[in-house]
């Protein structure tokens, strides 16, 4: 993940530290997918989920008050533009040292620390996204309306923009040489800005809910938050796997959830010692091996995806759309052979895409998380210490061989648990009654395969 060797720690343990054999592993996982298809199949038989975002429960008025607040707003914003700040410090003044914490600060604490955070409170991002606020405040300058650009975003436009922008990150993350240095650190944010802003520029700030790698990520994520909005604006206390039912299906979407997944399996495969060994040996410089390899794997899981969804579609006999359905660009009309039906079922990834990136980096964001707070307390290593927490040690106990195993078990199987129960509720949406348990088998048959090949590359090493 980073040239610096404590970034390249994505976790602790390996095969000796689960509490059953790999082999015996991943026959519990599949045979878990199964029995559950199987349940699921006798017990489910109409679609539960509110997949329009009407239900839940109203929070309290005293917090939906404050959430709501242009004050409170304000201050996220504030918030944010301080973080963003403090960031350039070390990002501009800083010594390029492994004691600079500006490669920990974007790759664990932003792009890692996402993840949780947004779980718990929903697409946090977009509140206190910089560079959402340096637009809206030379907007609000120029007293322009911040949501109106030069030209209207084309309507099929969709999560396209932040396929290729994910892609572009997770390059930097995982492929990109001396991607710790910060002079490539520099040289991608700028680009990342240029692009943001001058889209925004032209299109509004619509363009960042389009094309903010980080925005959509949190966006994805946040989905499965136990708080959200309603259809109606109301904030309220919901189920998550409402939440995430409730994500519509747009253009783009699956390219944006394949790409989260398939680069996170790249990771763990790029940390097996058969592929460092090929890596080394094959005469190719590091980076075209690792964008080989980042492309591929993101192929083949995307291949993968889009031949089971697409054998789901003629095994189920996809009904067309509704017309009873609201209009929507995503959503093309057509039966089986649309794209409608792997575009539907692309929220049922997003659990499994956040059980691997846990698994994989849980480690990392407890131990490299507490050193790069450490670090932040005085970014240009002058001696100073504004935070109190330079002399800060990393706490352990959170990490430990056989916890991290089992942690990783766990939400391996979690995450693909609940992409079943997903993937079946919204077949019964999308497929007659009579065959939608038949139209499901394709994809229980790429859950197994999604979890054996996630478990033998999480402990290839």
């Amino acid at each position: 993940m980073s040239a610096a060797p404590a970034l390249l720690a994505h976790g602790v343990g390996g095969r000796q530290d689960l509490p059953i054999t790999l082999p015996e592993l991943v026959v519990a996982a599949a045979l878990t997918l199964v029995v559950t298809f199987l349940a699921l199949g006798l017990l489910w038989r109409e679609p539960r989920l509110d997949r329009d975002a009407a239900g839940g429960r109203p929070v309290p008025d005293r917090l939906a008050g404050l959430v709501d607040a242009p004050a409170f707003r304000w201050a996220l914003r504030g918030l944010g533009l301080l973080a963003a700040g403090w960031f350039c410090v070390g990002l501009l003044g800083g010594p390029d040292t492994p004691d600079n914490p500006t490669a920990g600060a974007l790759y664990v604490l932003l792009w890692v620390g996402l993840v949780p955070v947004s779980l718990l409170f929903g697409p946090v991002l977009r509140a206190v996204n910089p560079l959402r606020t340096v637009h809206l405040l030379v907007a609000l300058a120029a007293r322009r309306e911040p949501a109106r650009g030069v030209r209207e975003l084309p309507a099929g436009l969709g999560l396209w923009p932040a396929a290729l922008t994910l892609f572009g990150f997770v390059w930097l993350e995982l492929v990109a040489p001396d991607r710790a240095t910060l002079p490539v650190i520099t040289a991608w944010l700028a680009g990342y800005a240029v692009v943001m802003l001058g889209g925004a520029t032209l299109f509004g700030a619509g363009w960042f809910d389009r094309a903010d790698p980080f925005e959509v990520y949190s966006a994805l994520v946040g989905q499965l938050a136990p708080i959200g909005r309603a259809a109606d604006g109301v904030l309220v206390w919901r189920n998550p796997l409402d939440g995430i039912a409730g994500l519509r299906p747009r253009p783009g979407l699956v390219a944006v959830v394949i790409v989260l997944l398939g680069s996170t399996m790249f990771d763990s495969l790029s940390n097996a010692p058969a592929w460092l060994r090929f890596s080394q040996e094959n005469g190719l410089p590091p980076a075209v091996t690792g964008s080989a390899g980042l492309i591929v794997v993101i192929g083949v899981v995307a291949v993968a995806y889009l031949l089971a969804t697409g054998a789901a579609a003629r095994v189920g006999r996809a009904k067309p759309p509704s017309a009873a359905e609201p209009a929507d660009d995503a959503v093309p009309a057509g039966g089986a052979e649309s794209p409608r039906v792997p575009s539907e079922l692309a929220h049922s990834v997003v659990p499994i895409a956040v059980g691997y990136v846990v698994a994989h980096y849980y480690s990392l964001l407890i131990l490299e998380g507490q050193r790069t707070v450490a670090l932040l307390s005085d970014p240009r290593d002058t001696g100073a210490d504004w935070f109190g927490t330079a002399g800060w040690q990393p706490h352990t106990g959170l990490v430990t061989p056989s916890g991290v195993a089992n942690l990783q078990i766990t939400v391996i199987i979690v995450g693909h648990l609940l992409g079943t129960l997903l993937a079946h509720d919204r077949a019964l949406y999308l497929f007659p009654r009579a065959r939608a348990v038949a139209g499901q088998l394709p994809l229980l048959a790429l859950m197994v395969a999604y979890t054996v090949a996630g478990l033998l590359l999480l402990y290839a090493g």
